[in-house]
């Protein structure tokens, strides 16, 4: 089980706003929860994806698409991978495991 960062930039938007990007995206995000592939939570500044890595490449390939699929020529993603084998936590684990550290 890995989970990743990914932050999906669309490039010469007619406005800064980019959130029907990101909506599109997650609509995309959800197909793949729904079929029991991935779990995934959207933050402020990027989304979190958790699930087996070969499906997280392909989740995020489908991601980095979507931009395109809507028109734009041009597209930077971002992706960091947390790829730990030893121990199977999901992300809401990572963040308790600190939260304790901090109750201390």
């Amino acid at each position: 089980m890995a989970i990743v960062d990914v932050t999906v930039i669309p490039i010469g938007t007619e406005t800064p706003s980019v959130s029907s990007y990101v909506a599109d995206i997650q609509r995309v995000l959800k197909e793949y929860e729904k079929k029991g592939q991935i779990r995934f939570q959207l933050t402020p500044m990027n989304t979190i994806i958790e699930g087996e890595l070969p499906v997280l490449f392909e989740v995020i390939q489908a991601m980095h698409e979507v931009p395109f699929e809507n028109g734009l020529m041009r597209v930077a993603t971002n992706i960091r991978i947390d790829d730990r084998r030893d121990v199977k936590r999901k992300m809401e684990e990572k963040v308790q495991r600190v939260e304790s550290q901090l109750n201390q």
